[in-house]
């Protein structure tokens, strides 16, 4: 008895202190999972690297919904849409969001009783039998039963309502991987479309310089079939045609394997899939600032999503803290029984039972412990994720900005160079005719003005794609001014 009484008595102390913990967490008024977690993390005032417009006003061009308008592309607009609609990793995200909003009702179910119903019917035969002084005939008797049996589990320690609560989380989770998704797709779109263009105005330049190089051949050769040129002339002009022709086939596979590239984007089939394509010259840049660097928090989805898997993770913790104390079981049980089914619903059939069991885990081979320390691990790998998340967006909002300012910047200088280098060759060409200069200088002047105006197509396409970039690093568009506040999380009570 004094050993009972001793073990029953520590029982007890660890339901007071364990009372006392659950008492303390509820005038606190939330749960560990819903606090903004403390980054510890320097957020910067202002991004370092900005356009001249934005300085002083980081709101003055913030990107808008829809975005992709800006670049004033129809073709590209409606490849936007259709990979919004059609695009399968977005089909894929979308399914994941079902599975996880039927988690959460999974793991929402042992808040609630369960009830079960039941219904039997028997018939018994016994046979006859001898006692002392005669015997008694065979008996042939039935049973009826009909019943209500319902249990409940007291979530006394919070345990339920935590997984629950870590379920929901990950429904946000999988919410902000739609986005993330989203928004990878279509500035995938877009960049490859870029890349498109690019392509199609390579082909134009290399086609355009391969024309002036056979045309500088035709001179060649008229002028070795009349004995002022060597033949050292001649194959020197004829190596630079066939280069030129040879760069035709590289940029085809470019183009047509990007054209395949952004078919799988919107879901259709290559062989009855086409673009229209055109020019990078004809793209638009949108203008844009990035806004506040602690808005970002806000903005960009993958941010957001690391956030959901961190407070995730904070009530799995919880629910794995609460595993170690004793779990209450309520179950209940009515109905009515009779020998005769037209008595089953009589008062003398009605009959009820009230239980109530407590389980507590005394050992477990250290699995509880174990299933702890495991959530923790968790926790803190998606703290370290979350932080890193931050601190990505800081810096791609800022190699972004860099990427653009730059690129339009050796766009001018290099459209100079294109400028320069075809009155160059323009030059060499009619002097190289009336016999004024070499052709060792219209060959120089030629491979210079080929190497040039293929740079400069490049550096368009560098432009258009740190535009892109910028967008995705902003986290797409962002929503209208004054409803920023409302995407702040809530703490859940």
């Amino acid at each position: 008895m004094p050993k009972s009484i001793s073990a029953a008595a520590r029982l007890d102390e660890r339901i007071r202190n364990a009372a006392a913990l659950l008492l303390g967490l509820s005038l606190s008024g939330c749960i560990l999972g819903s606090e903004r977690p403390d980054l510890n993390l320097e957020i910067p005032a202002t991004y370092r690297e900005e356009s001249r417009q934005s300085r002083g006003a980081p709101d003055m061009a913030l990107p808008a919904v829809d975005w992709w308008r800006g670049f004033r592309c129809s073709e590209l607009t409606d490849l936007m849409q259709a990979a919004q609609i059609y695009n399968l990793d977005i089909a894929v995200a979308v399914a994941e969001i079902v599975q996880a909003d039927a988690q959460v009702g999974v793991s929402g179910a042992p808040l609630l009783p369960s009830i079960t119903g039941t219904g039997t019917a028997e018939q018994m035969h016994e046979a006859a039998s001898s006692v002392a002084g005669g015997s008694t005939p065979p008996t042939t008797f039935s049973q009826y039963n009909l019943g209500l049996t319902a249990s409940y589990m007291v979530d006394f320690w919070g345990k339920n309502r935590a997984t629950l609560y870590s379920a929901e989380e990950n429904a946000s989770v999988a919410r902000y991987n739609r986005e993330v998704v989203t928004l990878t797709t279509i500035v995938t779109v877009a960049n490859t479309y870029f890349q498109i263009l690019a392509a199609q105005d390579q082909l134009r330049v290399a086609r355009r310089d391969l024309a002036a190089a056979e045309r500088i051949l035709m001179l060649i050769k008229q002028q070795f079939t009349g004995g002022t040129a060597s033949q050292l002339d001649l194959s020197q002009q004829e190596a630079l045609v066939a280069t030129q022709r040879a760069s035709i086939p590289p940029l085809e596979v470019t183009l047509r394997q990007n054209i395949a590239a952004l078919a799988l984007l919107v879901a259709r089939a290559p062989a009855n899939f086409d673009v229209n394509g055109g020019t990078t010259t004809q793209i638009a840049v949108p203008r844009v600032t990035p806004g506040l660097p602690s808005e970002l928090l806000y903005q960009r989805p993958d941010v957001r999503q690391a956030e959901a898997q961190l407070a995730a993770s904070n009530f799995s913790v919880e629910a794995a803290r609460a595993a170690f104390f004793p779990q209450i079981q309520l179950t209940a049980q009515t109905g009515v029984q009779s020998a005769a089914l037209a008595s089953l619903f009589g008062p003398g059939a009605w009959f009820y039972t009230l239980s109530a069991g407590l389980t507590q885990p005394l050992f477990d081979g250290f699995l509880l412990e174990s299933q702890l320390k495991q959530a923790k691990g968790v926790q803190l790998q998606n703290l370290q994720a979350y932080r890193k998340a931050v601190l990505s967006a800081f810096a791609d909002v800022e190699k972004a900005l860099v990427a653009l300012a730059q690129f339009t910047r050796q766009e001018k200088l290099q459209t100079d160079v294109v400028t320069a280098s075809r009155k160059a060759f323009d030059v060499s060409e009619t002097q190289y005719r009336g016999g004024t200069v070499n052709l060792l200088t219209v060959l120089q002047t030629e491979q210079t003005l080929f190497t040039a105006e293929n740079t400069l197509v490049l550096v368009r396409l560098s432009k258009l794609q740190a535009a892109s970039s910028l967008f995705q690093a902003l986290g797409g568009g962002w929503t209208p001014q004054g409803t920023l506040a409302s995407l702040q999380p809530q703490g859940q009570n």
